[in-house]
């Protein structure tokens, strides 16, 4: 088998392996997002200093983020920031991707290795994070063409929130298409951005019914944190996290 791989990988100028635009997705019942979380919340336990901590961290820099804008009294730009954090989580959260891929190679997690990982990929998470920005910030072109004004009365907000929440929803719905899969598959087997991006909408679109019931899940606990003042992230976000590498491994095929 060993004679066999050598003959069919091909190699670019540098020497690197030349690997397929797109690699199969396995079918995935609608039970599976369930297991993904009770995977995770194992990882949280082998680890849950480094997964709450993770946790904490991040959702501190966005509350700070978010309190210095509002201080600054740029309210109109929290809708810009909501979208952003939003739409680039699944980036934010490749230290936890690696902190389960340690955990499944029978590793002891460090947070050194989460950084030699990620740092590994910089230019493919890079590229990633590009697109998503650019997203976020098509999204937050609502203010544009829906200008909003202290006198704009409660008709106003809640018009201005009934839009706001279609447009985000739509490139909410874009970024979970297409990086469900696609950073844990970065880190997994060093691919690049496109290939990743294609292999994860392919996977989301032939087990349609079942990652929408994982989408419904992450948006229940995304609400669930937020109606906690937030708190409830620290732990949210790392779940959700060891989840989608779990999502990963059982979706994606893997090498033989």
């Amino acid at each position: 088998m060993d004679k066999d791989k050598e003959v069919v990988v091909e190699r670019d100028e540098n020497g690197e392996e030349i690997r397929p635009l797109l690699i199969s997705a396995n079918s995935i019942s609608v039970r599976a997002p369930f297991e993904w979380l009770a995977k995770g919340w194992a990882d949280i336990k082998r680890a849950p200093v480094f997964s709450v901590t993770y946790g904490a961290v991040i959702v501190l820099i966005a509350a700070l983020v978010f309190w210095l804008v509002y201080q600054g009294g740029h309210t109109t730009m929290l809708f810009t920031i909501g979208i952003g954090a939003l739409l680039t989580g699944p980036v934010l959260a490749f230290g936890l991707y690696s902190i389960s891929r340690q955990i499944e190679l029978g590793l002891e997690p460090r947070f050194g290795y989460c950084i030699k990982e990620s740092s590994k990929h910089m230019r493919n998470e890079m590229l990633f994070v590009l697109i998503l920005l650019i997203w976020a910030r098509a999204a937050s072109m609502v203010l544009v063409f829906f200008p909003i004004s202290d006198d704009i009365g409660i008709e106003g907000w809640l018009e201005f929130l009934a839009v706001g929440s279609i447009v985000g929803s739509f490139f909410a719905s874009l970024v979970f298409v297409t990086s469900a899969f696609s950073l844990p598959l970065m880190l997994d087997r060093n691919t690049d951005a496109i290939t990743s991006a294609l292999t994860s909408i392919n996977a989301v679109l032939n087990n349609k019914l079942a990652m929408l019931v994982w989408a419904i899940l992450i948006v229940g606990l995304i609400l669930l944190g937020i109606v906690t003042m937030g708190l409830g992230m620290f732990v949210i976000f790392p779940l959700i996290g060891h989840a989608s590498w779990h999502a990963y491994r059982e979706t994606i095929k893997q090498e033989e």
